[in-house]
């Protein structure tokens, strides 16, 4: 069974093809240039290195979200566009499950943290448990210190990734009173290759979609939706 796996949902882009239990080829860019300018060139590039033909693939996964709502709609209409072209099924992964699933098989509680803005963070919070990532509580949007406490009520250590981490370091460390450790770089951001592990799991338990059926997953609204709906407030309150 072969995956395309695509997450673009963060500062990162990332593309992988998963063969069974090979990861083929993965490719992983953190820097200035937008996922519009990237990814498509970065699948290419993945492509042409195994010598893949993409209509012998099984299905696309993708990171759905939470994440950047640009980010987002690139990976989803890049998914979208090759479950069309191809007549393969797409299966939507949680941002932060595969996050955690970086961390694969680690003691104690796994909390990734992806930046959101206004002292907020997107997470979830996740665990192995008989070799099968189980998630704790879900993908929410909170603030830092709401998270904290909550961890602090699970109780036990806690490894934090993400691109949150950098943000939120110094608080982290200043007021959390449970062990607690920073996963290093090479497993703290978004990786296409967990991502496709996680979908070729979802595809053997049925958990699929069309493409005409993916929607990414926001959890909140983006900037330019909630200044519309204050726009529409205040014109409301001045005609009243």
């Amino acid at each position: 069974m072969k995956i395309l796996a695509l997450d673009s949902s963060g500062l990162v882009a990332s593309v992988a093809v998963l063969d069974e239990e090979t990861l083929l080829a993965e490719y992983t860019v953190c820097h200035k240039k937008t996922h519009s300018q990237t990814l498509l060139p970065m699948l290419d590039e993945a492509v042409k290195n195994i010598e893949l033909d993409l209509h012998t693939i099984d299905a696309v996964a993708v990171a759905a979200g939470p994440g950047s709502f640009t980010g987002l709609r690139i990976g989803s209409a890049t998914a979208k566009g090759l479950g069309l072209a191809l007549d393969k099924p797409l299966m939507g992964v949680e941002t932060l499950a595969a996050l955690a699933y970086n961390l694969y098989d680690t003691e104690g509680l796994i909390c990734p943290i992806m930046d959101a803005r206004r002292r907020q963070v997107y997470t979830g919070i996740y665990r192995f448990a008989g070799h099968r990532l189980e998630t704790v509580s879900g993908q929410e949007a909170i603030g830092i210190d709401e998270l904290l406490k909550k961890l602090e009520g699970l109780g036990g250590p806690v490894t934090f990734l993400g691109d949150g981490v950098p943000v939120f370091r110094q608080r982290i460390e200043e007021t959390f009173c449970q062990p607690f450790s920073f996963a290093p770089p090479h497993l703290s951001r978004q990786r296409a290759g967990a991502v496709g592990a996680l979908g070729m799991q979802y595809y053997k338990e049925g958990k699929i979609q069309t493409a005409a059926e993916h929607r990414p997953e926001y959890l909140r609204v983006s900037q330019a939706e909630r200044e519309r709906a204050e726009r529409e407030r205040r014109a409301q309150e001045g005609q009243e």
